[in-house]
């Protein structure tokens, strides 16, 4: 312990977060705190706490062996207090008053969305379409959608030459263009089968209705009604999505990046590494809890199921968030008023048999499944919406990275294997 300890509020101060963060920074095992003199108040190493501060928040388990911490700095995303930002923009209150185009052209140029004017409309090039209509007519009719997204995406860079263009402009236009198209040719998933985690898909789709990204994706998931209000809290949870400061999935984006990939090459990266069970796909979990709590008809036997599957309570708690997943409680509140009676008494059964289980709150995963259970969507929407709106960050990402120096990632790895012969 140094010889001037530090207090709590000075931890605080120093970290930028609230006491009770830093409480449970002590519970996780970032910290160590000793007690002073008069017994109850605690002191803190000012080293320490100034090396947590020079490596950024810690997650739950960042000193379980064999992990690996890796920290950039960056001007786009912040987590700090359980808030979410975007170029020190609250998420959640973008997620009110924005859209995911004006959002993501906000993370992209840093142009405030009420200083942009009307939202962006995101338009699809016809010989792009063309492209990608002929590629998904030739996917087997259960092609997971991830993977749907990722062809279609290596397809489109193939018909772009204008693809290498790296200037900050250029990219954002390509990936408007993309995002645009992508969505234009999504199968519709209306009537799939909830549990597959699959789409289905008609001979010849028709059109997407709307101007927006998520009036004409909304067609796509469900064929449910698209009301305002159903739009806008779609619109919310790609907002809300479109983000996550250093996710496995941006790290991808951003090393394929820093080669000088083209923007349709960072996609395709960060595709590779949302598709994942444990990172993109995390909503199939929630979504199948929620399905069995409605043909169960118990919240309580649900939960129990889903824990003896997978070991811990799917969709509750993350590393990142000491209380409280903020994109969770924004995007149920937004979606709570528009649900059923008959799904809210399911949603609300398995929220409180989940939390009273884990002892944890609802995270960004269990949200997005309960948009798309009490939606009426199929499983594979949670994986499509999450994936389209992370393509916003991977962008924003890439754009940041192409003004760093190139190829400055060079991690190393401790050799451990036979000796050499």
């Amino acid at each position: 312990m140094s010889r001037n300890p530090l207090t709590a509020a000075q931890v605080a101060a120093r970290l930028g977060v609230k006491q009770s963060t830093v409480y449970a920074y002590v519970s996780r095992g970032a910290l160590h705190r000793t007690v002073a003199e008069d017994g109850r108040t605690s002191r803190f190493d000012a080293a320490e706490v100034e090396e947590l501060a020079r490596r950024g928040r810690p997650r739950t388990d960042s000193r379980r062996l064999g992990t690996v911490d890796v920290v950039l700095s960056s001007s786009l995303t912040s987590m700090v207090d359980d808030e979410l930002a975007y170029r020190g923009r609250r998420a959640v209150e973008l997620a009110r008053s924005s859209s995911f185009e004006a959002v993501a052209e906000f993370l992209w140029s840093g142009l405030a969305p009420e200083l942009a004017g009307e939202p962006p409309t995101w338009t699809a090039r016809a010989e792009g379409l063309d492209t990608a209509r002929a590629v998904t007519r030739a996917l087997p009719t259960a092609s997971p959608v991830t993977e749907q997204l990722a062809v279609v995406t290596a397809a489109l860079a193939c018909a772009n030459p204008l693809r290498i263009d790296l200037q900050p402009e250029a990219v954002r236009r390509h990936a408007a263009t993309l995002i645009a198209t992508l969505v234009e040719v999504l199968p519709p998933m209306a009537g799939a089968p909830g549990l597959t985690g699959r789409s289905t898909r008609r001979s010849r789709p028709d059109a997407p209705s709307g101007t927006s990204v998520a009036e004409r994706l909304w067609s796509r998931l469900t064929s449910e009604s698209a009301t305002p209000k159903r739009i806008r809290v779609l619109d919310a949870a790609l907002i809300l999505l479109a983000d996550h400061e250093l996710a496995t999935s941006t790290l991808a984006a951003r090393l394929a990046a820093s080669t000088r990939a083209d923007p349709y090459a960072v996609v395709l990266s960060g595709l590779g590494a949302v598709s994942g069970l444990l990172h993109g796909a995390a909503g199939h979990a929630p979504f199948q809890m929620l399905t069995d709590a409605r043909s169960l008809g118990s919240p309580e036997r649900a939960v129990a199921l889903a824990l003896a599957t997978h070991g811990a309570v799917p969709g509750m708690g993350h590393p990142l968030y000491a209380e409280a997943d903020p994109r969770a409680t924004c995007l149920l509140e937004l979606l709570m008023p528009l649900v059923s009676r008959r799904d809210r008494v399911v949603l609300e059964g398995v929220l409180d048999a989940a939390e009273a289980t884990s002892r944890s709150r609802p995270n960004i995963d269990l949200a997005t499944a309960a948009l798309a259970f009490t939606m009426q969507m199929p499983s594979a929407a949670t994986e499509a919406i999450f994936a389209l709106a992370r393509m916003a960050g991977w962008v924003a990402h890439a754009i940041e990275e192409y003004g760093e120096a190139p190829l400055r990632f060079r991690t190393r790895a401790l050799y451990d294997g036979p000796p050499v012969a």
